[in-house]
């Protein structure tokens, strides 16, 4: 009888000693896991803005230059800063192939051609965001950087009732501050992976070849253009059908991009959680 109760206190020690490690070690868990979910809450959001997200690689903060996808869609996009004189002839034949795009819009360009905004917006393309006065905006204070950005947003507001989300930086030029500062304002920034060098005036099929064999052309590429462009309007239709005939889905950047949980990698791909 007496080896019976030795060996059950036997038993009952270990049982407990293992119990009680299992005990700490789960505290450990629930302990680390809490601190996890702080710190998601604290740093979910970007510069204090309603997007969830993260946009640091490295060392650097990142605008979304292309997206992280498997599906074989692109985005066209167009920078109006200056004239509007191909921009129906633009809208006319994205009409004719029932693709969508967005125009990133100067303060300037809103202010100036009115009725175009309303016009691009009512054929169902994106209300861009491309700053109040085109400036480098790495060299402004996040206050100033605030300001030009916003202008224009109020402007499209009040123009066409649009709550703008896209802003692209004037010659793609940008600092850390300034994504922080764009998405406090609830803005993603947007960048670009293939450049149709159509502002640099080479022709017609300079623009076409440039975008349609660029070595960037992938899934979830943004592609840069610009409505003021001298050859744009005639590169466009043939740098649609080129991207058609390659399996590519043209979509605006809005239904390119991951509006939540994402992180970015330091190419500046926007990659899903």
């Amino acid at each position: 009888m007496k080896f019976n109760n030795r060996n059950f206190l036997k038993i009952a020690l270990i049982l407990c000693f293992f119990l009680s490690i299992f005990s700490i070690s789960f505290f450990i868990y629930v302990k680390e896991n809490e601190k996890k979910s702080e710190n998601v809450k604290d740093c979910a959001t970007i510069g204090g803005g309603n997007i969830n997200g993260d946009c640091t690689a490295g060392q650097k903060n990142l605008p979304i230059y292309c997206v992280d996808t498997d599906e074989k869609k692109v985005a066209i996009s167009f920078d109006a800063a200056w004239g509007d004189d191909d921009t129906i002839q633009i809208l006319d034949i994205l009409d004719k192939y029932n693709v969508k795009t967005t125009f990133f819009m100067t303060g300037g360009w809103v202010d100036s051609y009115p009725d175009m905004v309303k016009e691009i917006y009512s054929r169902g393309h994106d209300l861009g965001n491309h700053s109040q006065n085109h400036k480098e905006m790495s060299k402004l204070s996040p206050e100033q950087q605030k300001k030009e950005i916003m202008a224009v947003h109020d402007s499209i507001m009040q123009l066409t009732g649009y709550d703008s989300y896209l802003f692209r930086p004037p010659y793609g030029d940008y600092n850390s501050t300034l994504i922080t500062t764009s998405y406090s304002c609830n803005y993603y920034p947007i960048q670009w992976s293939v450049d149709s060098l159509d502002w640099k005036d080479y022709g017609v099929d300079s623009i076409i070849k440039t975008v349609t064999q660029h070595k960037a052309l992938d899934n979830g590429a943004i592609i840069l253009m610009h409505n003021g462009a001298k050859f744009t309007a005639q590169a466009l239709e043939s740098v649609i059908t080129g991207l058609q005939s390659q399996g590519y889905e043209i979509v605006p950047v809005s239904q390119l991009i991951i509006k939540e949980n994402f992180h970015m990698d330091q190419t500046g791909k926007q990659i899903k959680d």
